[in-house]
């Protein structure tokens, strides 16, 4: 990668995460910008490029949100990449002021979404009334996968999902702030077997915002300025839809390993993370992926307390997608904010004591991951 300039977020907002049914997506946008700029104490004026990442929120939605906030005549740019779609937008604007075009920029992820599973399909064709809901289909068989080849277990996975309600409890952004038990998560209904409800991230509706931009600028603002010291993003090189745990593993790896060389850090070295926990398993596989523990023995190390609060890595204190919620375009900016919060101590009863280096980590169905680092001066 060529030379890049040191870039700082200086601005977080963000909204609850919840059905919102009596709000649009413009609305839930226009208040996490405003919170970011509040955080940044600066104006909209000051804002020279922006990137929206949503998924099924139609043409020019980012325009309709910060038309909201005035019409600076500055760039806007839509951004759709799936799961992965904030986190491109994000990687965006980092890339516009570590490369010099831009000395502020703004990362915009929002989403409203209904109820249910996503309508999606591998192909062009619409999937069949009768086929089970992809995403989860998909990662039944990687639960099966990993099962046969490691000895991962359902009450493993069961413990993520409570692992991560314990800490959405904690989040007053949290779409769901209720602790569970490992019984009511293997007792929950079966979404696809051996998933269960609890297993799985809901839909939901919501909105997150950073502003990012140069050392110099980073001086200015009264606010603490968290440094990016790493942006990775990478597409899949192959896909086997006969096992499907070879495309959770290989990018995700790939990824991390890129973001750890660039920061010049090991996995050892990180204090806090937001990952992609979309489902219970895909938590579990992603501590391997990055490097947390040793291929295969992601379940034994949720199995002792490792990414817990307090544990060796806390690994979503936010409540990960399973407990916060996952409205697709806001998930990656939104993992942006907590670690930003995180790394200023700012986080309240979930606080990740003495944490000093943050990972973010998301996933795009399709082929779109992207690794963020970031580090208190």
């Amino acid at each position: 990668m060529k030379k890049t300039r040191d870039v700082y977020v200086i601005g977080v907002g963000m909204t609850k995460f919840a059905r919102h049914p009596d709000r649009n997506f413009i609305s839930l946008g226009e208040e996490a910008m405003r919170a970011a700029l509040a955080d940044a104490g600066i104006g909209y004026e000051a804002i020279e490029t922006a990137f929206c990442g949503h998924v099924m929120q139609g043409g020019t939605a980012g325009q309709k949100i910060l038309d909201k906030i005035g019409r600076t005549g500055i760039p806007i740019a839509n951004v759709e990449n799936a799961c992965a779609s904030g986190t491109t937008a994000f990687r965006s604007a980092w890339a516009s002021v570590a490369f010099g075009m831009n000395d502020v920029a703004l990362a915009l992820g929002f989403e409203k979404m209904g109820r249910g599973p996503i309508k999606m399909s591998l192909g062009e064709e619409t999937p069949p009334e009768n086929q089970p809901p992809m995403m989860p289909f998909i990662f039944a068989r990687i639960f099966e996968e990993h099962s046969a080849l490691y000895g991962t277990t359902r009450e493993q996975m069961a413990l993520v999902s409570v692992k991560n309600h314990d800490n959405g409890a904690l989040n007053p952004r949290a779409q769901y702030q209720k602790p569970v038990t490992i019984e009511e998560v293997l007792n929950s209904r079966e979404i696809v077997g051996p998933l269960t409800l609890l297993m799985c991230c809901p839909t939901g509706a919501g909105a997150a915002a950073a502003i990012v931009c140069t050392e110099d600028v980073a001086r200015t603002v009264k606010a603490e300025p968290i440094r990016i010291v790493a942006s990775a993003f990478q597409s899949e090189k192959h896909a086997d839809p006969d096992h499907p745990l070879t495309g959770i593993t290989e990018i995700n790896q790939r990824t991390a390993n890129l973001a750890y060389e660039m920061a010049g850090l090991k996995p050892d070295d990180i204090d806090v993370i937001e990952l992609h926990d979309c489902f219970a398993i895909a938590e579990i596989i992603h501590y391997e992926n990055l490097g947390l523990c040793k291929r295969g023995e992601g379940g034994k190390f949720i199995e002792e307390g490792m990414p817990k609060l307090g544990g060796k890595v806390a690994v979503s204190p936010s409540g990960g997608l399973l407990s916060k919620g996952h409205p697709l375009g806001a998930t990656g900016v939104a993992q942006v904010f907590e670690i930003v919060t995180q790394l200023r101590g700012k986080a309240d009863q979930r606080q990740v004591k003495g944490a000093k280096i943050g990972l973010t980590h998301c996933q795009g169905f399709g082929g779109a991951t992207g690794v963020h680092i970031f580090a208190k001066e």
